[in-house]
């Protein structure tokens, strides 16, 4: 008998759109979009508007940035969980991670990196700023094609305005065997849509619906584009969020980078009564996101096998 073909994401080009006039590859590339968040939450995109050598620059950045003594990592410091330095975990030994909200932002790509090198880097702050500013041009591609695909375009302009951004930059040390070892536990992302890429190194796997694990394996160019907590509860179900961990080989360090479309404090998360019906009754209270994350990190949030139902389901 043969084995079986490797399951894999769903592949999409984003090359070609046209946002105003909808053309063909828009509508066609919308279904695809639409199918793969139902089906998987995620998808590996083809997103031209980064060049190659962008995606270079910002990996010698980041190997630059882990590299600092650990006392300056702890400067990258926030009131909001999971924002700032996260490392250290006996749990996690591997992994380490820093936030720059709202990056797209000059003064606040600025800002970060003064706190680390009080001497400026300019370099830096111009380098994370040009990929947040590119990737978060893609989040809004899929947002307004996931809101088109369900007939909620009257949400638009509210549903856009309603987010800021989080780059998270990470890495996973190599665990120096051929053993898997843990880079980071199994989760679901709790923002709105996550957008993340890599060097060589591969590490990320997704979780099916059936229970299966994906083994992702992205080419170097392209970005997995997955969906979080509140855009599932948004949709009132009508996509997907899926669950995610880090599994580390070999001696090679991993970086990443993601993008995080989080609401804004004080929004309240609800599904459109659009997509709320017989079929799909309503799955989730309205609740805001700040708040739900504070509830995720205590101790019953980590404990229980949906946060997000413990907090707010019906």
């Amino acid at each position: 008998m043969g084995s079986e073909t490797p399951l894999t994401l769903p592949f999409i080009d984003f090359t070609n759109l046209d946002q105003i006039t909808k053309n063909e590859a828009w509508n066609l590339t919308k279904s695809q979009v639409h199918r793969a968040l139902e089906e998987f939450g995620c998808f590996e995109a083809s997103f031209a508007d980064i060049p190659p050598e962008l995606q270079t620059s910002v990996y010698d950045s980041l190997q630059e940035l882990f590299d600092l003594p650990l006392q300056t990592k702890l400067k990258n410091r926030s009131t909001k969980p999971f924002h700032g330095y996260v490392g250290q975990y006996p749990m996690v030994p591997l992994y380490e991670s820093m936030g720059i909200d709202d990056a797209p932002i000059p003064e606040k790509a600025e800002s970060f990196t003064k706190i680390l090198w009080p001497q400026g880097n300019p370099k830096f702050s111009k380098t994370v700023q040009e990929l947040s500013i590119k990737l978060s041009k893609l989040d809004q591609i899929v947002r307004r094609m996931v809101l088109e695909s369900l007939g909620l375009e009257k949400y638009m302009d509210e549903h856009m305005g309603s987010t800021n951004y989080l780059l998270r930059v990470m890495k996973y040390k190599g665990p120096e065997t051929d053993d898997s070892k843990l880079g980071l536990n199994s989760h679901t992302d709790k923002n709105i849509v996550t957008i993340l890429h890599q060097n060589q190194v591969d590490g990320l796997e997704v979780q099916t619906k059936s229970g299966d694990w994906i083994k992702v394996q992205p080419s170097p160019n392209s970005f997995v584009v997955m969906i979080g907590d509140s855009l599932y509860a948004w949709t009132n179900g009508r996509l997907h969020s899926p669950y995610h961990r880090v599994m580390m080989t070999g001696d090679k360090a991993r970086y990443s980078i993601g993008l995080f479309s989080i609401p804004k404090a004080g929004y309240m998360v609800k599904a459109p009564p659009e997509v709320v019906d017989e079929e799909h009754p309503l799955i989730f209270k309205p609740f805001d996101h700040v708040e739900f994350l504070q509830f995720y990190y205590t101790e019953e949030g980590q404990r229980a096998q949906s946060a997000l139902k413990t907090y707010c389901g019906v």
